[in-house]
């Protein structure tokens, strides 16, 4: 498909918010050589940088740590594309198709891409010692976390989600002392299998991470986290990881529809025709999955929607249909999910020399594929993982735990045997 070119009048596309999503959006317009304005608005006052690293070499690296910008320090410069960073945006006009920046400047769109992204989820119990509690989501945040991260220091991590066990596995290689408390009967209960669940919290375990899962909290004192019946847990310092809560301010102001975020269709296209949407802010349907509706908090999900979006802002008509993928690095190894394995009703374990790779079927179908262990006994297989879910196979689970059956040929239709 030909690139759509802006005509002399066209006022540029404007794209909010400086991340993942915002900035692969713009360099994918210029891959497609649209040749008019465009502005990327963010909030930090940072150069856009990449967020995965927070939670790991920002926290224990040994010298202090600058941030991993996205694409590297003079990409956008280069594709004269304008970052506007440490300036917040406060309104939009869908009738006159203009954003309101803080600083009292509007600028004018023919497209816009809302790629707001997510904020932590707050706890809803008193804190009397507010200096004690810390969240995780931009680089400064990082930077306050390290600083408290000394050895000794007695850590008490509430959530056992992505980012309280990275945070957790960060403190225990700094010297820390560290505390999990999980409200729900088990670590990673949204987003991880019960089997992998129990083998990553058995590592922590013998890290000597403490975890006390089903545990309600009652508040936060100075130096104490309070449990239901009383319990209290000192802590020096306390992280907050109990999940994210889409950016959606903007959007709702706006008059656009919200369902688990900025409800976008295939096309990443909200009810407006020249405002889409991108990345963790928004919820899509995914047709691999029945077009059940998503949202996805991942760093590769929100690059390649920002690249999808910047497509069909030119015009192109193909629906997003990627595979999840969702990753974490603990201890050294890496914990890998493709697809969606809560779809599941059978799960068939495949014996990678020595490491469980877990598929999850639907009918026989592959509808996800997970692993916690070396990279080099994982990475693979869920690449290939990906390509089964996407192509609909359903082989035979004796092929699939079975490890001298290669799964590359289980790609091929004699293989998908309904």
């Amino acid at each position: 498909m030909r690139p759509i070119m802006p005509a002399t009048s066209d006022p540029g596309i404007v794209i909010i918010g400086a991340g993942e999503a915002g900035v692969l959006a713009a360099l994918t317009l210029r891959e497609r050589e649209y040749a008019g304005p465009i502005t990327i608005i963010g909030a930090e006052r940072h150069p856009p940088y990449e967020r995965p690293p927070l939670s790991k070499t920002v926290l224990t690296a040994a010298d202090l740590p600058i941030p991993t910008l996205i694409g590297g320090a003079d990409m956008l410069t280069g594709q004269n594309i304008l970052c506007r960073s440490g300036v917040v945006a406060t309104g939009l006009d869908r009738e006159a198709r203009a954003v309101q920046l803080q600083d009292g400047t509007r600028l004018s769109y023919s497209r816009l891409l809302l790629a707001t992204g997510a904020r932590p989820r707050t706890l809803s119990v008193p804190e009397t010692e507010a200096r004690n509690v810390l969240y995780l989501r931009t680089f400064n945040d990082a930077l306050a976390l390290r600083a408290r991260l000394s050895r000794g220091a007695r850590l008490v991590v509430i959530g056992g989600g992505f980012i309280g066990l990275e945070v957790a596995a960060s403190a225990v290689e700094r010297g820390c002392d560290v505390t999990i408390v999980e409200a729900a009967p088990r670590v990673l209960g949204r987003a991880v299998p019960a089997e992998l669940a129990a083998i990553i919290t058995t590592r922590h375990r013998t890290a000597g991470v403490t975890i006390i899962e089903g545990a309600a909290l009652a508040a936060i004192e100075e130096r104490a986290v309070i449990l239901a019946g009383g319990r209290a847990l000192e802590a020096d310092v306390i992280v907050v990881g109990i999940g994210a809560v889409p950016q959606t301010c903007l959007a709702e102001a706006a008059g656009l529809a919200i369902d688990n975020g900025i409800r976008v269709d295939e096309h990443l296209a909200t009810d407006d025709p020249a405002i889409f949407a991108a990345g963790d802010c928004c919820s899509f349907p995914h047709p691999v999955f029945g077009g059940r509706r998503l949202r996805l908090e991942a760093w590769r999900n929100a690059g390649e929607q920002g690249r999808h979006a910047a497509n069909a802002m030119l015009g192109a008509t193909e629906s997003f249909a990627s595979i999840p993928w969702f990753w974490s690095e603990q201890y050294g190894d890496t914990l890998q999910i493709a697809g969606l394995p809560d779809e599941g009703d059978e799960t068939v374990t495949r014996d990678n020399d020595g490491t469980p790779f877990l598929f999850h079927l639907k009918s026989g179908r592959i509808v996800g594929a997970s692993a916690f262990g070396p990279i080099g006994k994982i990475a693979r297989d869920i690449r290939l993982a990906e390509k089964l879910i996407e192509t609909g196979a359903c082989p035979p689970a004796t092929a699939l735990q079975d490890p001298a059956v290669k799964l590359k040929t289980l790609l091929q239709p004699r293989a998908n045997m309904e």
